[in-house]
Formats: structure tokens, sequence, C-alpha cells
């Protein structure tokens, strides 16, 4: 379901008419809409480590090198050189002062990685969840929703309910709304389910956490 459609099933559900093409979306709730389904499609996705976010990339550590820069755009979950994992550390100054103990870990500072330092070039393979959280129609992924063929990365079936029934509940933002609590409860509900479907661990479990705005 691409961007336009998302919208006219939310203009659907708020009894709104809905329009035949993009250029006509330009009352005041129309880019209400646009707005609160961006920032839904974002809450989701940052909501907890989905594994349809994950990607894989690898980097390049000149010799004698101990940072580069940091093209990860964005949580990194897995570093590993050589097929050695490296764990994080939030000490950087150890890599500054390039401390003895470095060797298994990495750090971030601003802009960069901080890595320990070899003798030879290493190619750094990096696991990490996606801040690309939409694909456009030539599958080329970016932020936030802007062209009408534009598709959220959340999976089919949750895609709709979750952005529909959470850009609606947003929209009016009244408990006291006849379809307030409706929308909320389908939102919880589809969220769970699919945080429950799409868990990679068997000992992760739904957490529910709403922001009102």
């Amino acid at each position: 379901m691409n961007y336009l459609e998302i919208i006219n099933q939310c203009l659907l559900e708020l009894n709104y008419k809905r329009v035949r093409n993009f250029e006509e979306l330009i009352k005041n709730d129309h880019e209400k809409i646009k707005k609160i389904l961006n920032i839904i499609n974002s809450e989701i996705c940052i909501f907890d480590n989905w594994n349809f976010l994950l990607r894989r990339k690898t980097l390049t550590l000149p010799a004698n090198c101990g940072e580069i820069i940091n093209s990860i755009y964005g949580k990194i979950h897995t570093l590993s050189i050589d097929g050695k994992k490296l764990n994080f550390t939030s000490d950087f100054e150890k890599f500054l002062l390039q401390n003895a103990d470095v060797c298994e870990n990495y750090s971030v500072l601003n802009n960069m990685i901080l890595l320990p330092k070899y003798k030879e070039p290493k190619t750094i393979d990096v696991i990490y969840y996606t801040n690309n959280f939409v694909k456009g129609s030539d599958n080329v992924e970016k932020s936030e929703f802007e062209a009408a063929t534009d598709e959220s990365l959340i999976p089919i079936p949750f895609v709709e309910p979750l952005l529909v029934y959470g850009t609606c509940m947003k929209m009016k933002a009244n408990p006291n709304y006849a379809k307030f609590s409706y929308w909320l409860n389908m939102y919880k509900e589809n969220l769970a389910t699919m945080r429950s479907k799409l868990s990679t661990d068997a000992q992760d479990f739904p957490q529910i956490k709403i922001n009102r705005y």
C-alpha cells in the first residue's frame, strides 16, 4: 500500500472526501495527515529492533588508523573485523589514548567510529538497523514519505492498520471522540501482534508505549 492509498484510507476512516491524485491534497487537514503519517511510521520503526530494518554494510579501516567516518545511517547491531565481534563501549577516551584494552572494543565520538589500530588495512563488517523507513518506487530507501508511490518498510498485513489507526488517533487526539478508543485499541493490538510475529527471539514479548501529541 503506497502513500496516497494510505492517505485515502485515513480520509475514509475520518469521514473526509477521498482524492484521486496526490496534487489534490492541498487542505490543512491533508497536510496534517501527511505530517502525522510520517511521525507514526517513524515511531513504529524505532519502537523496536525490527528484523525488517536490518541491513549490512562493509567499511574499510586503513592501516595504523584508529578512526573512520561513521557512514552508518542507523543503529549498529554488530560490528566485526576478521570474523571477530567487537563490543561497544561508551568510554571513547580509551581509544583517544589508545589504551591496551581497546583491542576487543569499538566506540563512537561525534561522527566517527573509534577502533583499535591494526598494522594492515581491515574490512569492517557492520550489521545495523537502518533509519530509512520508506522506499520509493525505484526501491531506493529514504527516511520519510514524499511521493504518492512511496511505501513504508513496515510489512504487510500490519502497515495499513498501524498507519491508518495511528494517524486517525493522533488527528483527533481526544479520548472523548467517538472512535478514539477503537482506533487506539486497534493500533495497540496490531503493534503487539506485529512484535509477536516478527520477534527473532522467543524471549521477546510485546510492550506498548503510546505517545500523544
